[in-house]
């Protein structure tokens, strides 16, 4: 809880600032490298939240990997975060900013499970369908692929969730049949 709340002030401080300085769309693109980067490398993850290693080496690690990569202002908060061995927070820090940047700019996340990669026609549907649902502008779709869901989607936006997953058709019909067979019985 509480590194989730040092997540989020740090999110909106540099969200704040990339408004300010007018390098808010950069900002973003560092923000999902980083979290491109660091949900990649199990390795980073844990020498980030390591309290061992030294907070320099640390930053030194981070400078190798990002420098030029990044514009200046995220190395410089990502030196500021190191200082205040808040390093360990930066995975978090990262998921947070782009929660934040999606919520000023209006867009909706939408999750959809396939049972196989979406077509691009398929997608544009989807997009559209939670477009049309949620009334935001902009959609963003987070696609995963689960072979269990044998065909069909499962489509989740905020806490709503819409299972059209051939596997969950099958799971009520058996429920129905077992229920039906019950009925008899009595």
């Amino acid at each position: 809880m509480a590194d989730q709340r040092v997540a989020s002030r740090y999110a909106k401080s540099l969200l704040d600032l990339g408004q300010e300085q007018g390098t808010l769309e950069q900002v973003k693109q560092d923000m999902d490298l980083l979290d491109q980067v660091v949900s990649g490398s199990r390795e980073l993850r844990l020498l980030l939240r390591n309290p061992i290693v030294k907070h320099d080496k640390k930053l030194a690690i981070l400078t190798a990997l990002f420098k030029g990569k990044v514009s200046d202002m995220t190395m410089r908060f990502f030196t500021i975060l190191t200082q205040k061995n808040r390093e360990s927070a930066l995975e978090s820090v990262a998921a947070e900013f782009k929660v934040q940047y999606n919520i000023l700019r209006g867009i909706q996340t939408a999750e959809v499970v396939s049972a196989v990669p979406l077509t691009p026609a398929l997608r544009e549907q989807m997009r559209a369908e939670v477009t049309r649902q949620s009334g935001h502008a902009g959609v963003e779709l987070a696609e995963k692929v689960d072979p269990a869901l044998i065909g069909g989607f499962v489509l989740r936006v905020g806490d709503v969730q819409l299972d059209e997953s051939v596997r969950s058709s099958l799971r009520k019909m058996r429920t129905a049949l077992q229920e039906n067979s019950y009925q008899n019985k009595l």
